[in-house]
């Protein structure tokens, strides 16, 4: 985004200190150093991502009631910096970067509709939609563009949204099975993510007022959330 979708506001929650020590983390990815810097992950990354979610919260009800800014310590908003392991070629035991999700407050996991921060070192986006839906969730989801196309092209079609936020995920090559491949909307059908993204600089992260920014692009986004859990029987 070449323009501010706005920067008013008092008060910072990250520094780039946050950012020091993901690089440094980036750099030294093992258990011994992360328990010798502990603290100062403490104080420049958990406690300011608390303090942030905390101050979110009202906000937030004001874009929607069914959404949660959970400010717990384990279990929220907030997403745990240790990495599973379990599954991946890759075993580093810590994520560097931070992710806060806000998600439906009858979502169960991260792949639920909700509004999401992402904090890394020349990587830093907000977004909204829904990452990774199950098999039975993006049925429903194409369901709801074939049903209602014209709510989806409402809730994406907005000059703001087109303006601030980009469409991303992963795709399809083709129209999925059971759905006409001459649809109007064939292309939309191929998504597997429904995610809206603003990327943001790592600076802007840093600055007084990136509180209520972050609110306004979760307001921009919000009609693709709208159409989503619409799709999803649920409320909005």
């Amino acid at each position: 985004m070449a323009e501010r979708v706005g920067s008013v506001g008092s008060g910072s929650h990250f520094s780039a200190r946050t950012f020091v020590f993901l690089r440094q983390l980036a750099r030294n990815n093992d258990r011994e150093w992360f328990q010798a810097h502990r603290e100062a992950y403490d104080d420049e990354v958990r406690e300011p991502a608390l303090r942030f979610i905390q101050d979110f919260a009202p906000h937030l009800r004001g874009i929607s009631p069914h959404f949660r800014a959970d400010p717990r310590g384990s279990g929220g908003s907030l997403f745990r910096i240790h990495r599973d392991t379990r599954f991946s070629k890759d075993k580093s035991p810590f994520k560097t970067h931070v992710g806060i999700q806000f998600r439906h407050d009858r979502g169960r996991d991260a792949h639920t509709p909700g509004f999401y921060l992402h904090l890394e070192p020349g990587g830093c986006f907000a977004a909204a939609g829904i990452w990774h839906p199950d098999g039975t969730t993006l049925r429903k989801i194409r369901e709801g563009l074939v049903e209602n196309g014209q709510a989806w092209k409402n809730a994406v079609g907005g000059k703001a949204f087109r303006q601030w936020m980009t469409l991303e995920g992963e795709r399809l090559s083709r129209p999925p099975r059971g759905f006409d491949p001459d649809h109007p909307l064939a292309e939309e059908l191929k998504w597997k993510d429904f995610i809206a993204v603003a990327n943001l600089t790592d600076d802007r992260v840093t600055e007084a007022g990136f509180l209520r920014e972050f609110t306004r692009l979760c307001a921009v986004g919000a009609p693709l959330v709208g159409f989503l859990c619409g799709a999803l029987d649920l409320p909005f």
